[in-house]
């Protein structure tokens, strides 16, 4: 799952560590978020969405997995 996390986040002038002090979790939480090797709980996907005043669809991009028919 793709997201806008990092983009949302630097528009805002915030720093990883700031943003994880807002949302309750580790800067490496942040980190693994924006750079696609973490899908987040949907508790913290709807935090995350609220955060920024924005739908969870405007923050996180699902996309399907291609089948191999």
């Amino acid at each position: 799952m793709k997201n806008r996390l990092a983009e949302l986040r630097k528009t805002r002038g915030l720093k990883q560590e700031e943003l994880a002090d807002q949302l309750a979790v580790s800067r490496q939480t942040i980190g693994s978020l924006e750079n696609g090797r973490y899908n987040p709980s949907i508790q913290l996907a709807f935090k995350i969405a609220r955060y920024f005043s924005l739908p969870v669809e405007d923050v996180f991009i699902y996309e399907e997995e291609a089948n191999d028919d």
